[in-house]
C-alpha cells in the first residue's frame, strides 16, 4: 500500500462545506487541496489575503473545485463572526471547522518576552476558542446538527516540551478543549476530534523553527523510529476521515500521526538542549530578520 495514495472515495466530502484556518500555506493548504478533491467548498483563513487568493486560484485550477479566500486573524473575535458570515452568505452553511492556525518558534524560555509567550497563545488558544465558539454558538442557535470540529494539537500537548513551551502550554489547552466540548457539545449534535502530528515540514514554517543549518544538524528524521518525516498526503488523508460521516462514532478522539516519535523520545524539541549559548544568540537574530522580512511582505 503506498502512504502517499489517496484513501477515501471521490464523493466523500461531497456535500460539505470546510473552513479551513490557517489554510493558505503549508499543512493547511495540502488538507484544504484533499477536502476539495473529495467534492468539499472549502473556505481558507489567515491574515494574509493575497496569498490565500493566489492559494484558492491554484487549489481551483488543480481541484476543479471551489475555494473561498477569507481574510481574518483568529485572535480578534469580531473578524471571527465577519469571516464566520462571510461564509455562510457564500455557501449557506458551514459543516466543519479545522482549527490550524498556529504560530511557534523555538528559544529558551528564559529569553522569552512576556508579549512574545502572548503571541503563540492568542493564536493557537484563543484564536482557536474564538473559531470554536463563533461557529459552535451559531450552529447551537440554529438548531444545526451533524458538525464536526477538528483541531490540529501536538504530541508534546501532553508530554511538554522545552525550548517551545508557549505552544506547548497553548496546545494542551486545545487538547483540553477538544475532549471537555466532545463531552458537552455532543447533545447538540457536534463531533470534536483532534489530531497530533510530529514532524511534517513544511518550508516556511520550519524554516522559522529550525533556520540555517539547524534542520541539518538536527534533523527530526532520525528521532522517529520509522527514520522518515510525514508526507502532506498522509495528514490530509486522516483528516479527511475524521471530518467525514466514515468517522461519525468517533467523538473526543486525539490521534497522533508521528511515526512513533513522541514514544521513542518525549518533548519534540529537547534535543535543543545540545546548543550552546551563542548559538541561540545566533538564531535570535535570524529568526528576528525573518520576522521583519515577512512583516515587509504582508
Amino acid at each position: 500500500m503506498d502512504y502517499l495514495k489517496k484513501m477515501l472515495r471521490d464523493d466523500a466530502l461531497i456535500e460539505k462545506t470546510i473552513v479551513v484556518t490557517g489554510g493558505g500555506s503549508g499543512l493547511g493548504k495540502a488538507m484544504t487541496k484533499y477536502f476539495m478533491e473529495l467534492g468539499a467548498k472549502v473556505a481558507i483563513t489567515s491574515r494574509n489575503l493575497e496569498r490565500l487568493k493566489e492559494t484558492a486560484k491554484e487549489l481551483e485550477l488543480e481541484t476543479g473545485g471551489t475555494c473561498l479566500p477569507v481574510q481574518c486573524d483568529v485572535r480578534h473575535f469580531e473578524q471571527v463572526e465577519a469571516m464566520r458570515d462571510a461564509v455562510i452568505n457564500k455557501f449557506g452553511k458551514v459543516d466543519v471547522l479545522l482549527n490550524n492556525a498556529a504560530g511557534n518558534f523555538i528559544s529558551p524560555t528564559e529569553r522569552l518576552s512576556a508579549n512574545a509567550f502572548d503571541v503563540i497563545i492568542d493564536i493557537v488558544l484563543k484564536g482557536t476558542k474564538n473559531c470554536t465558539l463563533a461557529f459552535g454558538k451559531d450552529w447551537i442557535d440554529k438548531k444545526e446538527t451533524n458538525k464536526c470540529v477538528l483541531n490540529i494539537v501536538t504530541t508534546y500537548a501532553w508530554t511538554g516540551s522545552g525550548y517551545v513551551v508557549p505552544s506547548a502550554a497553548a496546545k494542551a489547552g486545545v487538547l483540553a478543549m477538544t475532549r471537555s466540548l466532545a463531552v458537552e457539545w455532543a447533545k447538540y449534535g457536534m463531533r470534536f476530534n483532534a489530531i497530533a502530528p510530529g514532524p511534517f515540514p513544511t518550508k516556511g514554517a520550519w524554516d522559522r523553527l529550525l533556520p540555517g543549518d539547524l534542520k541539518d544538524k538536527f534533523d527530526m528524521a532520525k528521532k522517529v523510529p520509522l527514520k522518515r518525516v510525514g508526507e502532506h498526503q498522509e495528514l490530509a488523508n486522516l483528516a479527511a476521515y475524521l471530518v467525514s460521516g466514515f468517522s461519525a462514532y468517533i467523538n473526543g478522539e486525539v490521534i497522533t500521526i508521528d511515526g512513533g516519535e513522541w514514544l521513542k523520545g518525549a518533548g519534540e524539541f529537547n534535543l535543543l538542549e545540545d546548543i550552546p549559548e551563542e548559538m541561540w544568540d545566533q538564531l535570535e537574530m535570524m529568526i528576528r530578520a525573518k520576522k521583519k522580512t515577512n512583516n515587509a511582505l504582508t
